[in-house]
């Protein structure tokens, strides 16, 4: 199927229902920056929320910082 390359909107689509954009709008976020991982399935099931993901990880640290005796 070949794409249509045209700047015009398809017909289903009307110009205001799309809403006003913003410039900028999220720019600030994406500047900070995210560090978004995506578990796998056999992961996520472990792993109820992101505060059991961190500590998980936080107390692997610590194992890790042991093991070559780091502080």
């Amino acid at each position: 199927m070949k794409k249509d390359n045209s700047n015009e909107l398809r017909p289903e689509y009307r110009r205001d229902d799309l809403g006003h954009g913003i410039r900028g709008k999220y720019y600030d976020d994406f500047k900070a920056g995210t560090n978004l991982v995506l578990l796998t399935p056999d992961v996520a099931q472990v792993f109820n929320d992101e505060e059991s993901v961190n500590d998980a990880l936080r107390a692997l640290i610590k194992v890790a910082q042991k093991s070559v005796g780091k502080k």
